[in-house]
């Protein structure tokens, strides 16, 4: 077997004052191309594993390995130049765009940044990541309060794109979202998956979404990975916890006519 494009060893997060850790122990791997779903209730440790493994924060203990390489063992100048190989969507898509800043520069700004576009020809690079997540070119010159929320998770997308990562970790991406665009955002993420065959770790608390669009889910329950469960086997699940969780998906009624 290759090797992993992400193995994930022992990470554990601790925040002050609070009564237990935030992340405890989680380890888990990441195929090129693969999908991996997380689910847990709010607090279950989720966000905070996304942030760790984004090296947006840094782990009291454990590893990050991405392509061979221990994130966590380098600078912030060495992480620097590592980071954007590992993007993510946050859940709110209005707190995630500077309001002060139009939609092209923002994207612009990343690629430029990262030395993946010259000043020249950013702006055709632009057009097109808009055009990859469904918006027109005009939304380049405009602010992000022009946008409905499902626009401006669109906009997030793009630019967590513009760093061309391996990896997008999207962060209950539709939680926030009207139910009528929640759909379209999802298949918008399974699509570019499958279009740049990015590796996705796709994190909500709706277990009948994730089971859906992932084939290896992960169960957090109070910072722990209490349950590893692949190749669509909720009906395996041995945790009392994963099985709260399968009672609790709403079941379709039918009634005889």
């Amino acid at each position: 077997m290759s090797e992993p494009l992400l193995s994930v060893e022992g990470l554990s997060k601790n925040y002050q004052g609070a009564s237990r850790p935030a992340l405890a122990g989680a380890s888990f791997h990441l195929a090129k191309g693969e999908i991996l779903g997380v689910v847990g209730e709010s607090g279950s440790g989720k966000t905070t594993l996304a942030r760790c493994v984004a090296l947006l924060e840094r782990p009291d203990t454990g590893r990050v390995i991405f392509k061979g390489e221990d994130l966590t063992a380098l600078s912030e100048t060495e992480l620097r130049k590592r980071r954007r190989g590992i993007q993510t969507v946050f859940q709110d898509p209005y707190a995630s765009l500077n309001p002060t800043k139009r939609i092209g520069d923002a994207l612009a700004e990343v690629m430029l940044v990262h030395g993946l576009a010259t000043r020249t020809g950013v702006w055709g690079q632009v057009a097109a990541l808009l055009d990859q997540v469904g918006l027109p070119v005009t939304a380049a010159d405009a602010y992000p309060k022009s946008f409905s929320g499902g626009q401006r998770q669109r906009i997030c997308i793009a630019r967590a794109l513009a760093a061309q990562p391996d990896i997008l970790i999207a962060d209950e991406p539709v939680s926030s979202l009207d139910v009528s665009v929640q759909a379209q955002v999802v298949n918008l993420i399974l699509d570019l998956k499958d279009r740049l065959g990015l590796s996705v770790i796709f994190i909500g608390h709706d277990l009948q979404l994730i089971d859906f669009i992932a084939p290896k889910v992960l169960v957090m329950l109070q910072g722990e990975i209490v349950e590893s469960l692949a190749g669509a086997s909720l009906s395996e699940a041995r945790h009392e916890y994963t099985r709260a969780l399968i009672q609790a998906v709403p079941k379709l009624e039918t009634h005889a006519s």
